[in-house]
């Protein structure tokens, strides 16, 4: 009878843990499937970009500038003078926030230049009119430029696992300071002779004049010299070594003004200008000479595009009111472009080297 009883509670443990062991099983299998819909949904760790990983610089550049406007070479879109290109400087600062993205301030100085007599070429009937036009002019920008900077390759690492070289492309706002000036011929027989003067205060297209309301130029304002920018290009950026980079761009600054150049509309009746020396700015086409390099101008070719002075001693279509006699084109803001090389340190970072016993 024992023996039997214990042969019952044995069968009875037997049976027990057959059930548990199903029942385990059955779990595990569960168990199985949900990890495995986890590792098929996985995309990996979130990158945070944390604290230790961004990094402030500051960098120096040297710049090249060159303008399109209405003393451009041609009327072609973006057509500009080489010859002409000036030099700028400047400083920025730089925050890196997140895996390819920056965002840079920066200060720029730099020169812009136009000059019909050099650029035009009077045998092209598309720069011709420019050619007879003579008009020339240089403005010094001081720009504040605050720009986003998009990384192609992107880095999750801290400054010093920076990635070797990598392409970008920036976008921001531009807020620039110009004032147009123009050289005044040394036979002008001005007191401002073999001088550059400031062309805005002068309202060479009537700013400052009362019009009439039949005037074409009429309801024409001044313009301001404080204005603003798109600035927008594309670079590549090389590291040099732990705490400096090398960068080269191109950018353009896309203006929301046309008076880069002092140049817009139309002439206006040179009586109605305020001074002698806004009327011999407002139409330099009679000139002899180039005003800043004295050269002579070719006036028979000047003559088959403009024809013969008329009796006030202007040429037909410069000079005088006139619905067509444009001195500008009004329909299209000047625009700058901006080749930069940048050389930049990182603040804070330290020069590390390779310990040895």
């Amino acid at each position: 009878m024992k023996f039997t009883k214990n042969i019952l509670i044995l069968f009875f443990i037997i049976f027990l843990f057959g059930i548990s062991e199903s029942a385990f099983a059955q779990l595990n299998r569960k168990q199985i499937r949900k990890n495995n819909k986890r590792m098929s949904s996985f995309k990996g760790k979130k990158n945070n970009f944390s604290a230790d990983k961004k990094y402030n610089s500051i960098g120096i550049t040297l710049n090249a500038l060159n303008y399109f406007g209405d003393l451009s070479p041609k009327p072609g879109a973006l057509s500009t003078d080489i010859s002409f290109t000036r030099p700028g400087f400047g400083i920025d600062f730089a925050h890196r926030f997140g895996p390819r993205y920056t965002l840079k301030a920066s200060f720029l100085y730099g020169t812009l230049r136009g000059d019909d007599f050099d650029s035009a070429d009077p045998a092209d009937a598309n720069a011709r009119y420019r050619y007879v036009r003579n008009l020339q002019f240089r403005n010094r920008i001081k720009e504040l430029t605050v720009v986003a900077v998009f990384d192609l390759f992107k880095n999750e690492a801290s400054y010093i696992s920076r990635v070797q070289f990598t392409p970008y492309a920036y976008i921001g706002l531009t807020a620039f300071h110009h004032n147009p000036q123009a050289y005044v011929g040394e036979d002008s027989g001005l007191p401002e002779a073999g001088t550059w003067v400031d062309l805005e205060p002068l309202g060479t297209e009537g700013q400052y004049s009362t019009l009439d309301a039949a005037d074409v130029n009429s309801g024409i304002k001044p313009y301001k010299q404080i204005q603003l920018a798109i600035p927008f290009g594309i670079g590549g950026r090389y590291r040099l070594n732990q705490v400096f980079d090398l960068s080269i761009e191109f950018g353009i600054r896309y203006t929301f003004t046309d008076y880069l150049d002092d140049v817009s509309q139309n002439y206006v009746d040179p009586s109605k200008l305020n001074s002698d020396l806004a009327r011999y700015l407002a139409d330099r086409s009679g000139e002899a000479n180039s005003a800043e390099s004295g050269s002579p101008r070719n006036f028979e070719l000047i003559n088959a595009a403009a024809g013969d002075r008329n009796g006030d001693g202007i040429y037909d279509g410069f000079g005088n009111e006139g619905q067509y006699n444009y001195r500008g084109g009004k329909d299209d803001n000047d625009v700058y472009f901006v080749t930069t090389i940048r050389v930049a340190y990182i603040i804070g970072a330290t020069f590390t080297r390779a310990k040895f016993r």
